[in-house]
């Protein structure tokens, strides 16, 4: 069965959230966050009939049909497994977002040739905030990988290694840094004053005037070099 021409609109019933509804959440810290969700729901259709998922594409394509409509906040269709997993926001939860009932998402998915059973459906109450929200934003660890050709073994073991050359270069990199820009306040004293009133040139910063300097204005220290020609 081809599902690339099926109509994807959901007829949505009307509803509205409490008048009273708070969409911010309060952490520990006393920080307050403005969230779309709080409760939803999750429902799990398993042992769902491989002949009428067809195959990967046509799985991935009702995915992406779920994905589009507004109550949706997350899909996945695994035809490998027969499994779809559905994140949406339900009739009776406390926001002002577009809403749609697990009976509704049966339905739409018959239009779409994929027939889900009761005994193979599993629906539970989903925190947005704490699990997807957050989970987002401030995750508990970041995932490490072995830079190309070496295993995780190995990398662990050069790892503290590469760490300590790494500070070492951001030490010396600050450090040419700064001296560039004691340098060029150095050469040009009159930006000095502008950038830092208070600016003191260093002893090796005895300025002298040259012939560039006459013509171009510029000054510059004894520590530069003048032209070199070959053969004199």
């Amino acid at each position: 069965m081809d599902h690339s021409n099926v109509d994807v609109t959901v007829k949505q019933e009307e509803t509205t959230a409490p008048l009273e509804y708070d969409a911010y959440v309060t952490e520990a810290d006393g920080k307050q966050y403005r969230v779309p969700y709080k409760m939803v729901k999750k429902v799990i259709y398993t042992n769902v009939k491989k002949e009428e998922l067809i195959d990967i594409p046509h799985a991935a394509r009702l995915q992406y049909r779920l994905m589009l409509m507004d109550p949706v906040l997350k899909a996945s269709v695994d035809f490998t497994k027969s499994k779809i997993s559905i994140l949406y926001n339900h009739r009776e939860a406390e926001n002002y977002k577009e809403k749609i009932s697990a009976d509704e998402l049966k339905e739409f998915l018959a239009k779409q040739g994929v027939h889900v059973e009761d005994e193979h459906t599993v629906v539970e109450d989903y925190d947005y905030y704490k699990n997807l929200y957050t989970y987002a934003y401030t995750p508990p660890s970041i995932r490490e990988r072995a830079p190309y050709g070496y295993s995780m073994d190995e990398w662990k073991k050069l790892k503290p290694e590469w760490e300590e050359k790494m500070k070492a270069g951001e030490i010396e990199k600050a450090e040419k840094l700064k001296k560039f820009q004691q340098n060029f306040l150095d050469e040009n004293p009159e930006k000095a004053a502008v950038v830092d009133p208070n600016y003191k040139p260093t002893p090796q910063a005895v300025v002298k005037v040259t012939l560039f300097s006459k013509i171009f204005g510029k000054k510059t220290t004894k520590k530069e070099k003048g032209f070199w020609f070959h053969g004199m």
